[in-house]
């Protein structure tokens, strides 16, 4: 099946075409199709993780890994966009805020995979489930926007979750890996931001193909230095990074369609049942009692936030859809 093919396959109806004089109409709304496509974009994301540990125990570079997350994942895109109708989507006014959310994208990304190099799924997993309480402390400096003493709540009780997790007293786990993934947490939270305001006079399909040409020209330079021919089964594993990758930010996407942010979103805690399941069938590794109790804190901090942000989206409209 080509990759056009595998696109037009997925489970939801293409958006309609639209002329320079009509506007499209909104799709209409369908909550169990969104979540059935945010839960398939979680397990996108959790086999995907996966094959970054895979690869690293392979002895894969992350600049490698980094490169053919972007590389292979390209044709989803590309089928995606071409499957839309979009064919101007790779246009912009403003490709110095693409490079800068490129720049910030990339090393979020490298951090995210260098985690994984040193803990265990579920733990990594848990850990970037902080990435929504940065993203308010930075939406406060930064967008200048009000948090209330609700989301600030919020904010430091999730963070007492996170520490938990990483057992600072007494952890088994290594304090670069666990510091990397904070950073990694932190670098989402940058991320999210930065489109925010870039996803005001641009598309999904525009940020997501420019982050992607950048990325593979940033990490493509490195590779004279760090790429190696590999057997088949490290292959295997690289195009699995690369589909997995590239099919969930279709997914992801997707679902917005659908259903609102707030009945989906909660729905993205289920990679950690997979960051679990795998961790057991692949490496027979079993999250201690406190991850477990760190992951229901930061999840319900998490998950408050989100009817924070709902309910205040409600009484006073935001200036852009998250």
């Amino acid at each position: 099946m080509t990759a056009i093919a595998a696109a037009r396959a997925l489970p939801f109806p293409p958006p309609r075409r639209t002329t320079a004089c009509m506007s499209a109409a909104p799709p209409e709304q369908n909550r169990l199709l969104g979540i059935g496509l945010r839960l398939g974009a979680t397990t996108c994301f959790g086999f995907m993780a996966a094959a970054i540990k895979l690869g690293y125990e392979a002895g894969i570079s992350t600049p490698e890994l980094v490169f053919y997350r972007f590389a292979f994942g390209l044709p989803p895109l590309l089928a995606w966009i071409i499957w839309s109708g979009n064919y101007g989507a790779w246009r912009t006014d403003r490709p110095l805020a693409h490079v800068a959310r490129g720049a910030i994208g990339l090393t979020t990304m490298a951090l995210a995979f260098t985690a994984l190099s040193y803990l265990p799924l579920a733990e990594a997993t848990t850990i970037g489930f902080a990435a929504p309480l940065f993203a308010v402390i930075l939406s406060a400096l930064v967008l200048k926007e009000h948090v209330g003493r609700h989301r600030w709540s919020a904010v430091a009780i999730g963070f007492i979750g996170v520490l938990i997790v990483m057992r600072p007293q007494g952890s088994d786990l290594p304090a670069i890996g666990l510091a990397i993934a904070a950073l990694s947490a932190l670098g989402v939270a940058c991320v999210t931001i930065t489109i925010r305001q870039i996803g005001r006079t641009e598309s999904t399909q525009t940020t997501v193909l420019w982050f992607t040409g950048l990325s593979m020209l940033a990490t493509g330079a490195l590779m004279p230095f760090f790429a190696e021919w590999h057997e088949p089964r490290i292959w295997a594993i690289l195009l699995a990074l690369g589909f997995f990758g590239g099919v969930a930010q279709l997914l992801l996407t997707a679902a917005l369609r659908f259903a609102p942010v707030p009945v989906i979103v909660p729905f993205d805690y289920a990679q950690l049942i997979w960051a679990v399941l795998l961790g057991w069938l692949i490496w027979e590794t079993q999250p201690p009692a406190t991850t477990w109790l760190g992951a229901a804190v930061i999840i319900a901090s998490g998950l408050y936030t989100l009817y924070r942000e709902h309910k205040l989206g409600r009484e006073k409209p935001r200036a852009e859809a998250l």
